[in-house]
């Protein structure tokens, strides 16, 4: 694919910078910095399902557990920063 693109002062400078430093060409760059970008958006898209695929799949031996859960988390929070008695 060809692309023809307008680029700011700033954008140009920072390709510029780029292809001195890595003696790339700006078409390796600008690849590049698409596979960059579409990896870390797919990262983002992807990770929140991975974290709903885990939910419900614990067992805490409690069947209170959705209605009662701030009850529960505080407890354990409290058991666990709780400042030893003087």
């Amino acid at each position: 694919m060809r692309i023809n693109a307008r680029l700011d002062d700033e954008a140009q400078a920072h390709i510029s910078y780029l292809t001195q430093a890595t003696g790339q060409s700006v078409s390796h760059v600008v690849r590049e910095a698409v596979a960059r970008y579409h990896a870390q958006l797919k990262a983002r898209q992807t990770a929140p399902q991975h974290l709903l695929a885990l939910a419900g799949q614990g067992r805490s031996g409690r069947s209170d557990g959705a209605a009662l859960y701030k009850q529960h988390l505080g407890e354990i929070l409290n058991k666990k920063f709780a400042k030893p008695a003087a």
